[in-house]
Formats: C-alpha cells, structure tokens, sequence
C-alpha cells in the first residue's frame, strides 16, 4: 500500500509541541454532514484500538503500533467512495483534524478505554477519552462506549453507572450515544471473552438500551451473530454491525450482508478487517464493504 504524502507526519508533532491550539481550531473550521436520512446505512471506519493496548490483528501482534502508517491507511479508507466517519481515540481524531481528513465525514468520540487488553482489569472499562462536553466542544457527532457486563465481576456494576451517565450527558447535548454491549466472562486462564451466543447478544442489549434517562439519541453497537432475526427482535434501537478481527473475512462479509437485511441494522463499524486486511489493500477492502453497506440500503 501507497499514499503520497501532503503533510509529513512529524509536522503533526511540531504542531502539537507549538501550537497546541491548531487542533481546536481545525475542529471549529472542520465541515460537517448529518445523519442518514431514512433507508440510508453508514460505513464507519474504527480506529479506537490502540488505545485500548490492542494493537494485533490476526497473526500481527503489533501491526497497529506504527502511528504514521495507520494515519496512512485511515486516510486512504476515508478517502474512498461510500465511507461516512470515523470512529476514534483523542489523539488519532486530533491528527486527522490536523491532516485536513474529516472533511464532510461524521466523526465520534471514543470515551472509555480504561480495559486495557490483557490486564487484570480489563473488565473496568473506565472513561479515560473523550467525554460529553469534550465531543460537544469539538463538535463531533456522538460518543462510542464499550459495556462489557460479567455477573461475576464486581466493576461491572461501575462501568453501567458510567456509561448510564455518558449516554444522559450526550443525549442532553442531542449527540448520538453508541453503546457497545457484551456479556462477557473470564476464562480459568483470565483471558476476558465475549459470548456471542444469540441468547447471550440478547441479554446484553436488554441492558445497554436501557442506560441512561433516555434512549432517544442511543444507538447500539453489536457483533452480526447466529438468529440475528431474533437478536434484532430484542430492541427498536439502530444498530451498527461491529466488524472485529474476523480470521475469515469471506464469511464475515456474509454475515455481515445477511444481517443488513434487517431493518434495524443501519451500517458497519469496521476498522481492523478493512484498515489491514491480508493483502494490505486497504482501497479494495473498503470499497467492498462500501458496496455491502450501499446494496442494503437501496
């Protein structure tokens, strides 16, 4: 994969180490475009997880370590026909401000990235991004949170209060809340998993729609399952599909088309399965999700 480069990326820390407030005027200045009208699907690209300490995708265990080379790959996805936004971290959303890429694109918050992949809190997904009145100030268009609910985890019962208080805190501002609800447990080992049984999915949007003193700006975020007919029977919410790390892309398109059929289903957030797929042509792979997400919403 190429991209001629515009701006050099150590600009970007010549910027931030001079004039800091570049950044907050990129953002003042930054074009905007709505949310999908009726019948529309979005495409968002996904970029939150390196903050998060989660840096593998599939065999690569530090393919998301390079800065300058995801900035690469994130301009070429943005760039191309059919892709609405961007889902990201502060610094990553701060450096796209900077390069001029959010132009005309939705663009959300990622709040709570406190679960470091692999530690022994994982499952305390604290706020440690973006907050309400951070996303409102920057004039973004919504905040993403991860709810990842274990009965038997203790620091379940503080991450639902928090993202109960983001959802209303958003919600007061009239910004879309994008709540990302997993029923998960520890293994014997203490590795976190998520269960994507259908009655498991089920259970945990019963929770995630539930947050906060509205639902009227939430939307869910969720994995496309087995009986998705039955999962999406669990809420009048939109959902966004959740792309993940597939170990086999063809058959996650597959899913992902069946379940754009429902009604309820309104786009793809997807970033590590288009960002760095096998063969490394980001343009290809987006563009094949691009004409997933448009097929469903004609």
């Amino acid at each position: 994969m190429t991209l001629p480069r515009t701006v050099r990326y150590d600009d970007l820390t010549r910027i931030r180490a001079t004039r800091p407030g570049e950044i907050a005027r990129a953002a003042a200045n930054r074009q905007r475009r709505g949310l999908p009208g009726d019948g529309e699907r979005l495409l968002i690209i996904a970029a939150d997880h390196p903050a998060r300490g989660s840096l593998a995708v599939r065999d690569r265990p530090m393919a998301m370590a390079s800065r300058p080379d995801l900035l690469d790959r994130l301009q070429v996805a943005l760039a191309r026909p059919g892709v609405d936004g961007i889902l990201a971290s502060p610094d990553v959303l701060e450096d796209l401000l900077l390069l001029g890429a959010l132009e005309g694109k939705l663009a959300f918050g990622s709040m709570n990235r406190g679960g470091i992949q692999g530690s022994v809190f994982e499952l305390d997904d604290r706020f440690t991004g973006f907050d309400a009145a951070s996303i409102d100030a920057m004039r973004l268009d919504g905040g993403k949170m991860l709810c990842r609910i274990d009965p038997a985890d203790h620091a379940t019962v503080a991450t639902l209060e928090s993202c109960a208080r983001a959802v209303t805190d958003l919600a007061r501002r009239q910004l879309m809340a994008m709540v990302e609800p997993f029923w998960s447990l520890r293994s014997e080992t203490g590795s976190v998993r998520n269960d994507l049984s259908p009655d498991a999915v089920i259970r945990a949007i019963s929770v995630g729609q539930a947050l906060g003193v509205t639902s009227a700006y939430t939307w869910l975020k969720i994995p496309a399952v087995a009986e998705m007919e039955r999962v999406m029977a669990a809420t009048t919410l939109p959902a966004l599909l959740l792309g993940g790390d597939p170990p086999d892309i063809d058959a996650a398109y597959a899913d992902w088309a069946r379940a754009m059929r429902l009604p309820g289903v309104r786009g793809l957030v997807v970033g590590r399965a288009l960002l760095y797929p096998p063969d490394d042509d980001v343009a290809t792979a987006v563009d094949a999700a691009a004409t997933l997400v448009r097929g469903a919403g004609s």
